[in-house]
């Protein structure tokens, strides 16, 4: 949807273009959910190294002479620090952010450390797995996720991360949640794509789409008597587009599933009405393709 519309506000016709910078930004997405991921490693790397430059000081106090390790010896983390799956997906990403970027951490270590979820958690006297995935669970969400300082890092190196960094921090919390008191926890790097068919799929929506504007659009232009064509607006104009395009030309897709996606959409990029707007139209079009034969879709549940 963002790429069709880049292409109509910046009056483009290089298809490949376009679509050479839509996959782009999905590759994108990886990185971003290792950096993010990656912040829990770097803090405790940072915070261990604190305490080993600490303990060295030649006037060092007793407690920095005799720290308190529950923190870098979490259990979760530790997990995460030497997770092979990840450490090499960072590697081959060459995903560096927070070594070259370290004063984010140093801002996030700050935080943690003047929490009350950290304090209580550093003043029991040991810990059990679940504690220890607790409190990892409870920064990520309640001090990483929401920081605004990251936030901006964030917009200001990639503004296309900006829509995806609710989906990714989303998942890595599924993931800290489900790791298990295992060697390696169980955590595996998510693949960007299921399948080779899931990446056909973005490029032959986007193309789809796009070559077949002028028809797509033809199919409800009756079905908005009251509203003239430029009137509509031009995201809406472009989930509709979409929508149809799925309707008709891709089997496989449950009409349902069509509908409440685009709904999702307009919900999130367009006007506040435009949900309503466009899932009347959908309503009625779904109607009339069912009664000219138009919807051919193929499996069980699909309509």
């Amino acid at each position: 949807m963002q790429s069709l519309y880049s292409m109509h506000q910046n009056h483009s016709d290089s298809i490949e273009k376009q679509e050479k910078f839509l996959f782009q930004s999905i590759e994108n997405v990886q990185d971003l959910y290792l950096i993010m991921i990656s912040t829990l490693i770097e803090i405790r790397a940072k915070e261990e190294a604190f305490i080993e430059i600490s303990r060295k000081k030649h006037l060092a106090t007793k407690e920095e002479k005799n720290p308190n390790l529950k923190f870098v010896q979490n259990k979760v983390l530790n997990i995460l620090s030497e997770n092979n799956s990840l450490s090499i997906a960072l590697e081959n990403r060459k995903i560096n952010n927070w070594q070259v970027h370290d004063e984010y951490i140093q801002i996030l270590i700050n935080e943690i450390k003047a929490s009350e979820m950290y304090k209580n958690y550093m003043n029991q006297p040991g810990s059990s797995f679940e504690e220890d995935k607790a409190l990892v669970v409870a920064i990520f969400t309640d001090i990483i996720a929401p920081n605004v300082k990251l936030y901006e890092y964030l917009e200001d190196h990639k503004l296309t991360w900006i829509d995806d960094v609710p989906l990714v921090n989303t998942l890595i919390l599924k993931q800290l949640k489900a790791i298990t008191d295992t060697e390696d926890g169980g955590f595996r790097v998510p693949k960007l794509y299921n399948d080779s068919d899931d990446k056909e799929f973005v490029s032959q929506l986007f193309r789809k789409t796009l070559l077949n504007e002028e028809t797509l659009a033809k199919e409800y232009a009756d079905k908005t008597p009251n509203w003239e064509a430029e009137r509509i607006a031009e995201i809406d104009n472009i989930i509709l587009r979409m929508a149809i395009c799925e309707f008709l030309k891709f089997p496989s897709i449950p009409v349902k599933v069509t509908i409440n996606e685009y709904l999702e959409l307009a919900k999130e990029y367009s006007t506040p009405k435009s949900s309503i707007f466009i899932n009347g139209i959908l309503d009625n079009l779904v109607k009339d393709f069912t009664a000219a034969d138009k919807l051919k879709k193929v499996g069980r549940g699909l309509m």
